[in-house]
């Protein structure tokens, strides 16, 4: 969606960093300019706007340096990916969080500032029989964050629902929203990324999804 002409507001500014999300639009719940992160993206800014996703078996972690008054948002579908040579590391929570912090880092942040809000890894897909991928994926989140020393200023992880997720770069604020029911938009965007961690991990990777 193209982005709206919306005088005095502030508008995502693209680095084009590899991963980096680019999809731009107008939330109109909030009068804000915002950017839309789709599973493997992530988005850094200090400026006043918006930066969404929804999540079901995903994660997304929000953080937040209050001292810089910046933040960004990841999203991840795996918790780990270490050999994964297909281009789509974005997908895995290690690399994934490594990324975020970088970026931050890169800008000017520093990890003792830092505030982490995280959400997702609902269970709502029926085609994960072997794995619970929204568990491991919080278990993963809380362990690197602990492993880091960053700390966890609220979560609102696992349970059956999807969720919407709207985080405030230059504020630290976060809103989700449980939707009743998984969008099928979502859950055919999450079956299409699982399918391709599942050719991966036939060529060798370390995770069964089906």
């Amino acid at each position: 969606m193209a982005m709206n002409d919306n005088a005095g507001l502030a508008k995502p500014r693209l680095s084009g960093s590899e991963g980096e999300a680019r999809t731009c639009y107008y939330e109109r719940d909030f009068g804000k300019n915002a950017v839309k992160i789709l599973p493997g993206e992530y988005f850094v800014s200090p400026d006043d706007i918006a930066i969404s996703t929804v999540l079901g078996s995903c994660v997304s972690a929000c953080i937040w340096d209050r001292v810089a008054k910046q933040g960004g948002m990841n999203h991840f579908m795996l918790p780990d990916g270490s050999g994964d040579s297909t281009g789509l590391a974005g997908r895995y929570g290690v690399f994934a969080m490594e990324q975020l912090i970088n970026e931050l880092i890169k800008r000017g942040c520093r990890k003792p500032n830092f505030e982490v809000k995280l959400f997702g890894g609902g269970a709502v897909m029926k085609n994960f029989t072997t794995m619970n991928v929204g568990e491991r994926n919080a278990k993963f989140v809380l362990e690197f964050l602990r492993t880091e020393g960053i700390r966890v200023a609220s979560q609102d992880l696992l349970d059956v629902f999807p969720r919407r997720v709207v985080f405030f770069p230059f504020s630290g604020r976060a809103l989700c929203k449980k939707l009743a029911q998984a969008d099928a938009s979502l859950v055919v965007a999450e079956q299409q990324y699982t399918a391709k961690a599942a050719k991966s991990a036939d060529k060798g990777g370390d995770i069964e999804l089906f």
